[in-house]
């Protein structure tokens, strides 16, 4: 006699079991990746809007230094130009007393015998014109002026001999260049 057993039923639950524990694993993977995936999503969202925080403060600092630099441009500008009116104060105050130093100058080198008629003071240049008893005192005014520390390269453009009453007479027109003493004058460093 054989007794039968009926392992059917155990089978069955036995596989009702497992396919609720895989029912069960399963979901509760999904729900694990879901808490995983919902982690990484406010994570990366934290990183982001910290990101974008620093981005704006970078943004506003960087705009403060802008505006510094700027105003640091308008004080370079406004440095050039005050350099500039002094160094133009400086050289009309050497030039008010250059012209006094010239005509003294020029009145001490005049010989005897030369008469000026006319001094006009164009760009580097003075033009003379006059009157001499001779040519040699025209040269010898031409030698002072080239010997002088306030004059320079003289340079005879005309000379005519002509009769004035019953004496000869030489009209002159020369140049000579000013030379320019000390000038004081303020340079910019650049810094």
């Amino acid at each position: 006699m054989t007794t039968r057993i009926n392992l059917l039923p155990w089978r069955e639950m036995r596989r009702k079991e497992q396919d609720r524990q895989l029912l069960t694993i399963a979901v509760g993977a999904w729900i694990l990746m879901g808490v995983i995936i919902f982690y990484a999503h406010v994570h990366v969202s934290a990183l982001i809007e910290n990101q974008n925080k620093r981005n704006e403060f970078l943004n506003q600092e960087i705009a403060k230094v802008e505006k510094e630099i700027k105003e640091i441009a308008e004080l370079k500008k406004k440095r050039a130009d005050l350099i500039a009116r002094m160094n133009v104060i400086y050289q009309l105050q050497g030039d008010r007393a250059k012209v006094v130093h010239l005509f003294d100058e020029l009145a001490r080198k005049l010989p005897e015998g030369v008469y000026l008629g006319s001094l006009v003071h164009t760009g580097s240049n003075i033009a003379l014109k006059g009157v001499a008893q001779s040519n040699a005192r025209v040269s010898a005014l031409m030698r002072n002026l080239a010997a002088s520390d306030w004059f320079a390269d003289p340079e005879l453009e005309v000379i005519t001999v002509k009769a004035r009453g019953s004496d000869r007479v030489s009209e002159f027109s020369m140049k000579v260049k000013p030379v320019a003493k000390q000038q004081k004058k303020i340079e910019d460093t650049g810094t």
